[in-house]
């Protein structure tokens, strides 16, 4: 179908009752005009044959006259108000970048060399070209084989992200395999806390067809959407050992070769999209990236999406026809009445949330002629990007944002009680963030307990609650941070704001959350091992710890 006439198949009116403005301007030319006829007037007074001998000079052309553009500026209003739309737009505030988990193949065959410079480090390649499309979007890393593990939670943090796909090697996986179903199970019970759908892209060289219906299950879930991008030739390649040789068996290379009918057949029986990966372009990247954003869209479909009003688009040729008001002989004078019409026309849920705005917050705001056009959270989020945190905190209605802003700013004590008004796990983290910041440890790590209590494995909030119970183990008084011994003050810098479209404290659904971060570069240089040694011990403790049968995280 053509892309117009798809927009035409979705043109409709959102205000469709505002089309009975059309019925004024056909009455005010048809009034005019009946006024204006000479030859009615005298129809009943003079014979026809002796009117048509007195009517003299009658022009029968039609002429251009201020009614027809005073109809014409009625009828164009009248459309404007009733709210055109074609298009859907989503609400101020709701994060449209879907939450992606990215789950590694490190079996042995992604190590074949079929493609340069191996398998695994293209899709360290594809992990990047993808990570600079989503732009800020919520990516989560696995690693699976026969066993799965969490490399690193949901962040928008790229650099990170591709730091630790960087580290990732087949020869850290503490248990051999290609167990698809298990990393199916662990990675969507992760999502699962995430109330926006997420997708879960699985980077391999084959597929396991005995998780097929573990696929189908998940694909018809109405949960996370998992995609497959295979990777390799079908021609195949030896495998790279560690050394920099190549895997032998009994004098002769090992080749793996990629199943191309194998990955077909599996995206048929578990109903899932499966591709492979396009050696010279990224358009299986931008495929991905569709996926996941249509899954996003299709779930989100009804209540979080809405038509955008198009009637805007009219208001140009309505101020020029207004102008013509000015010339001499206009003397049709509407424009109060048409200025009452665009009062009367403001969105009652606009008006009701403006006012219900003013009453939440700390005290009652003057109102401001920017209100008329944004909410109270929009104007502090205008504040809140361009740095003046102290403003937008005095803006926000939402108490989340409030308690950022307030953060931000250096206003602790206010933050605290911002975040207070929010029963969540993320108000309790940032309680504790604001608590820690003016030296109440054991506030804060009460705080951090609760956050974990509601939401485990919380990396951020576990490292949190760790530093407090050393520092309170210590003894440090909190108007002298250093102690004698050289230890350090708590790593407290500024916060690092992180949009969390998962979570539904925000405005919009989109809630904020202050993750406290020690510098990536001075922390990789205080551990004296790479980062890939230390995945590989940290996956061999993660196996070791879990129950038989279970993945591991």
């Amino acid at each position: 179908m053509p892309a117009w006439l798809e927009t035409l198949s979705h043109f409709h009116f959102l205000r469709p009752w505002w089309l009975l403005g059309l019925m004024p301007a056909v009455l005010l030319v048809w009034a005019v005009r009946r006024r204006g006829d000479v030859r009615r007037r005298w129809r009943e007074t003079i014979a026809p044959h002796l009117l048509d001998a007195l009517m003299l000079g009658e022009r029968r052309r039609l002429a251009l006259r201020p009614v027809h553009l005073t109809a014409l500026l009625l009828a164009l209003g009248a459309v404007a108000l009733a709210g055109p739309s074609w298009r859907q737009e989503r609400p101020p505030f709701l994060d449209d970048k879907a939450p992606l988990a990215i789950a590694v193949d490190l079996s042995p065959s992604m190590d074949a060399v079929d493609v340069t410079p191996t398998r695994l480090e293209r899709a360290k390649l594809k992990i990047k070209a993808l990570l600079a499309r989503r732009d800020g979007g919520r990516t989560a890393l696995y690693a699976y084989a026969g066993s799965t593990h969490l490399v690193l939670p949901l962040t928008d943090d790229a650099s990170l992200l591709q730091t630790f796909a960087d580290a990732l090697q087949t020869r850290i996986m503490p248990v051999p395999g290609r167990d698809m179903a298990q990393a199916l199970r662990v990675i969507d019970a992760d999502l699962k806390r995430e109330p926006v759908p997420g997708t879960i892209l699985f980077l391999t060289d084959a597929v396991d067809p005995a998780a097929a219906a573990a696929f189908r299950a998940q694909a018809g879930s109405g949960r996370s959407q998992p995609v497959v991008l295979a990777l390799g030739t079908a021609q195949g390649g030896p495998l790279r050992n560690a050394a920099g040789g190549f895997v032998e068996q009994d004098g002769a290379r090992i080749f793996a070769r990629l199943d191309v009918k194998a990955l077909e057949r599996f995206g048929h029986e578990g109903g899932v999209p499966v591709a492979t990966f396009t050696p010279d372009s990224d358009d299986d990247v931008a495929w991905v990236q569709r996926h996941v954003q249509s899954h996003l869209e299709r779930m989100q479909a009804g209540d979080r999406t809405r038509w955008k009003d198009e009637g805007w688009w009219l208001v140009a040729p309505i101020a020029l026809l207004a102008m013509l008001w000015f010339r001499k002989g206009w003397t049709v004078r509407w424009s109060a009445g048409l200025l009452l019409a665009l009062a009367l026309a403001t969105p009652p849920e606009a008006r009701a949330q403006s006012s219900a705005s003013a009453t939440q917050g700390s005290a009652v705001r003057p109102w401001r002629f920017v209100d008329l056009w944004l909410t109270h959270d929009q104007q502090g989020r205008r504040a809140f990007e361009q740095g003046d945190f102290a403003r937008a905190a005095t803006l926000f209605d939402d108490p989340m944002w409030r308690g950022i802003a307030q953060y931000r700013a250096g206003q602790y004590a206010q933050a605290v009680q911002s975040f207070a008004r929010v029963d969540s796990a993320q108000a309790d983290y940032n309680q504790g963030n604001a608590l820690a910041r003016q030296g109440q440890y054991q506030q804060a790590a009460a705080r951090y307990r609760q956050a974990l209590r509601r939401q485990p494995q919380w990396p951020a909030a576990a490292a949190n609650l760790a530093l407090m119970e050393k520092l309170l183990a210590q003894q440090l008084p909190k108007d002298k941070p250093d102690s004698d011994d050289g230890e350090e003050p708590p790593d407290l810098p500024p916060d690092q704001v992180k949009y969390d479209a998962a979570k539904p404290s925000a405005p919009g659904g989109k809630s904020l959350q202050v993750v406290l971060t020690q510098d990536a570069e001075m922390w990789m240089r205080a551990i004296q091992t790479t980062p890939t040694d230390l995945l590989q011990r940290k996956f061999a403790l993660q196996h070791g710890q879990a129950a038989p049968g279970q993945g591991s995280r």
